[in-house]
């Protein structure tokens, strides 16, 4: 038989590349000849540079930048070969990055970000794949401009301070400094997300509170999001702030496509592309996805569902493991996949669970696989 296995990661606990590895060891307990293709996955977020460099054989690379707070970090991010980079904003700029007590939306910046671009910039990039999940973020891209060239400006000419809450402030945008190598590169933005720039589903009030803002923070950024959204519309003669998707990562996807011309594709597409799921998945018997937690969210662009899209496109039946199953989650079987398993054989605190994930991960691949076996006689 010929098994595709193609999981994201566990967030926190195992990347896609040792999932897919434990599910392959569970199955092969019981199917030692069968063909196995492994095909780590990521749709935009963490572990997408990770998933991408397994399925091209792509060199990891490290950076250290600014963080979301200031303070120097050393991001990693992957160069794929042919002048194709790909990195997760995250890496520079992510939530994991600052402590749940420092977390303040006001004041980080995606600084660091950008650095990461001038980084694959230097190493002569074309095409620049950008993951923007995770974010720590609400400055709508502000700082990974001026670590591009731009200058923000305030009412007296000079620089404003890094962050969402800054914005207020400004009174000029000068792009005139912006790396002219920018022109020549394409940029592809992985993203899951279709929020606007402002208002109630903008970047503030949906993903600001996930960072740490209070709901007078939350009005505060959104009123700094909406007049830097005023003077990117004077500077360019357009105002993209509605665009579906310009939200994503505190604003990050709004100076990415109004002032860099970004291309926005859904992020286990761009994955699934590069990795050749598409071709693998032909003449499959099976389909093996999940990641950490499945539920009724996990059809607005998560891996599994993207995974499941595929192979319903082939005829290939799929199987996904999560570490929980939750809320909503029979809604997946509507999107593509007949079966959803969790990992746990009884009651674990989540910290059980994650250290322990490969075992468990093996342990249930190889329960399905005897149920396979059992069915197809």
């Amino acid at each position: 038989m010929k098994l595709v296995i193609a999981p994201d990661s566990f967030k926190e606990s195992l990347p896609a590349e040792a999932v897919a590895a434990a599910i392959a060891t569970g199955w092969r307990r019981v199917f030692p000849d069968a063909l196995l293709h492994l095909c780590p996955m990521a749709d935009g977020g963490e572990g997408t540079v990770d998933a991408l460099l397994a399925a091209t054989g792509g060199e990891r690379r490290e950076q250290r930048v600014c963080g979301p707070l200031g303070e120097p970090v050393l991001a990693h991010w992957g160069w794929l070969g042919n002048g194709q980079a790909v990195i997760e904003m995250a890496a520079a700029s992510g939530l994991h990055w600052v402590a749940p007590p420092q977390r303040n939306p006001l004041m980080t910046t995606t600084f660091g970000t950008g650095e990461l671009v001038l980084a694959a910039l230097d190493a002569g990039a074309r095409r620049i794949i950008l993951g923007i999940g995770g974010s720590a973020t609400n400055d709508g891209g502000a700082g990974l401009l001026e670590a591009l060239g731009a200058r923000l400006l305030d009412a007296r000419g000079r620089p404003l301070e890094r962050g969402g809450a800054a914005l207020q402030q400004l009174t000029r945008i000068d792009l005139q400094g912006l790396d002219p190598r920018l022109a020549g590169v394409e940029i592809l933005v992985a993203a899951d997300v279709d929020n606007p720039l402002c208002g109630p589903r903008g970047a503030s009030h949906v993903f600001g509170p996930q960072k740490g803002a209070t709901p007078e923070q939350v009005a505060e950024l959104d009123r700094s999001l909406a007049h830097y959204a005023d003077i990117m519309a004077q500077t360019l003669g357009r105002d993209e702030r509605d665009v579906p998707g310009v939200g994503a990562a505190g604003g990050l996807g709004f100076a990415l496509r109004a002032v860099l011309g970004a291309a926005f594709r859904p992020g286990i597409e761009m994955v699934a592309e590069l990795s050749g799921l598409e071709q693998a998945v032909r003449g499959a018997d099976l389909v093996i996805t999940g990641e950490g937690r499945l539920d009724g969210q996990s059809l607005h662009g998560k891996t599994p569902v993207g995974v499941a899209r595929i192979a319903a496109a082939a005829g290939v039946p799929v199987i996904a493991l999560a570490g929980s199953l939750g809320e909503g989650y029979q809604q997946l079987y509507d999107a593509g996949i007949q079966a959803a398993f969790s990992l746990a054989p009884g009651p674990l605190s989540l910290q059980q669970a994650m250290s322990n994930a490969e075992q468990l991960l093996s342990a249930r691949s190889e329960d399905i696989a005897r149920l396979w076996r059992l069915a197809s006689r």
